[in-house]
């Protein structure tokens, strides 16, 4: 059909009002996901199909997203051609105005692609303010965005040690927390990146006095219930000489979701999902070429 395309759309969302990225099930009241107030988006643009998301990467309540991703069809009426890719994001993010969410890109995609089985990696970065005794100490832009920590410094060297203990494939149970879809789902995992470096607030250059900030960014094709948040709290935990290198690889070696030291978990508001990457001849609308390069949420890598 003419009038019918498939688009897939990357997205950021400020996660504190919402409920997750995926829909809610209409039963429940308060808050939504942001999948329902983008799909709400879409039907304003009064398609002929039923509107259905299929996002790449989920993330519960409280998490952030710089860019996510996910894939919708979508007819329209009286054989009008299908949208543009920069109209289509001109009129979504008309109807999101009031929400924390707005779309970045659209691509037109071929009707057998599918934004959650061809992601080839995602990452995530979790942001920490040191000396911070409250978060009302924290600038604006920078609240609800961040883990404050009223250390002044952190046994980096310690935290990175840990971290290398993480990298490679292997079991991660110890590291997920218990869902419905635990039984389902192989705890083995790739972790491609651990790394800790400097960060920075958000409006460092304009604040009256210097946070120190650290970035913890972890890589993977996927990732387990809350492995992200319980890596990251583990290594703080390092950090803070509250738990050894060598205990860290006990953990990870028991193999135990119940063997995680409970409240050791790094609270949502810290977490971005910052990239999800596709191949280049993914995300190619005409016939797809041999090469091999990498596309991601951001620019093309070299």
């Amino acid at each position: 059909m003419s009038n019918w395309a498939r688009y897939l759309i990357f997205f950021q969302y400020i996660g504190t009002n919402y409920r997750g990225v995926v829909k809610v099930p209409p039963h429940q009241l308060g808050r939504k996901g942001v999948q329902d107030h983008l799909e709400d988006a879409i039907s304003r643009l009064r398609p002929l199909n039923p509107v259905s998301l299929t996002v790449s990467s989920r993330t519960d309540a409280g998490v952030h997203a710089l860019s996510n991703s996910a894939h919708f069809d979508l007819q329209r009426k009286n054989d009008k051609p299908p949208f543009t890719e920069d109209i289509l994001v001109e009129a979504l993010n008309f109807h999101l105005r009031p929400e924390q969410i707005r779309i970045t890109r659209a691509l037109r995609m071929p009707d057998d692609f599918h934004a959650r089985f061809r992601a080839q990696s995602r990452t995530y970065v979790y942001r920490i303010a040191l000396g911070i005794s409250n978060h009302s100490l924290l600038p604006l832009t920078d609240h609800n965005l961040c883990w404050n920590l009223r250390n002044t410094t952190l046994d980096v060297g310690a935290m990175r040690e840990a971290a290398a203990l993480l990298v490679g494939t292997q079991d991660f149970s110890s590291f997920r927390a218990v869902n419905a879809d635990m039984p389902f789902k192989s705890p083995v995992k790739t972790l491609d990146v651990a790394s800790i470096e400097p960060g920075s607030s958000f409006v460092h250059s304009h604040f009256h006095r210097e946070i120190p900030f650290w970035e913890l960014t972890f890589t993977s094709r996927s990732f387990l219930y809350k492995q992200v948040r319980r890596m990251t709290g583990a290594l703080v935990a390092v950090g803070r000489g509250q738990l050894s290198v060598a205990q860290l690889q006990e953990i990870l070696e028991v193999r135990d979701s119940l063997a995680f030291p409970q409240g050791m978990a790094a609270p949502a508001h810290g977490l971005f999902l910052t990239r999800v990457d596709y191949r280049q001849t993914d995300l190619l609308f005409s016939q797809p070429t041999s090469e091999e390069q990498f596309v991601s949420s951001g620019n093309s890598e070299d």
